[in-house]
């Protein structure tokens, strides 16, 4: 049990960030994807194919206008939730190379949904939405977890620091009697 909890205690703090990112990824998720079915199925709800949108016959345009509304949704949820504990290197900085880097995760949902469209030759809401956000952006977001937590939000400040900031310990605070297993009684 005890090599259990050390392996846990090693990668705790990881855990809760892919929990964290994950629930970030939702919202973005509920961003893209009514607009993405709305643009070009005319139906946010994603219930059926219920026709063509404004930009049925540009699913690649639709896909980029969606996902860049998630992107601003999802960049203030994962800078200032998901790794708050990260030191800050400037916004401007942050969020062009954020962009970049959801930019590259978009190609990868795009080309998902190109190769289901131009390929293939499917054209239906369930292809769709199979290729461009079950796989596409399934592959998108291990990229974009990967990267943004290398280029974008790089250095880890203490996460002690971050939730519970303490005062130091000093001598004066410590029994000398102690063996640190159990408190002294006198």
């Amino acid at each position: 049990m005890k090599l259990v909890t050390k392996l846990y205690r090693q990668v705790e703090h990881l855990v809760h960030e892919v929990a964290k990112f994950g629930l970030v990824g939702l919202l973005g998720l509920v961003v893209d994807l009514p607009i993405y079915n709305w643009l070009v199925f005319d139906n946010p709800l994603v219930l059926a194919d219920s026709g063509e949108g404004m930009l049925h016959h540009k699913p690649l345009t639709a896909k980029l206008i969606s996902t860049t509304i998630a992107t601003v949704a999802t960049y203030f949820g994962n800078r200032y939730w998901t790794w708050r504990h990260r030191e800050r290197s400037g916004l401007h900085r942050e969020y062009v190379l954020f962009f970049v880097l959801n930019g590259i995760g978009l190609l990868i949902a795009a080309g998902c949904l190109a190769f289901s469209r131009y390929v293939l030759d499917q054209h239906s809401w369930l292809s769709d939405n199979i290729a461009a956000n079950f796989v596409g952006l399934g592959l998108g977001t291990l990229f974009r977890f990967w990267s943004y937590r290398k280029f974008v939000f790089k250095e880890e400040i203490a996460l002690d620091e971050v939730e519970h900031p303490h005062t130091p310990v000093t001598t004066a605070d410590l029994d000398p009697d102690s063996t640190g297993d159990l408190p002294a009684v006198r």
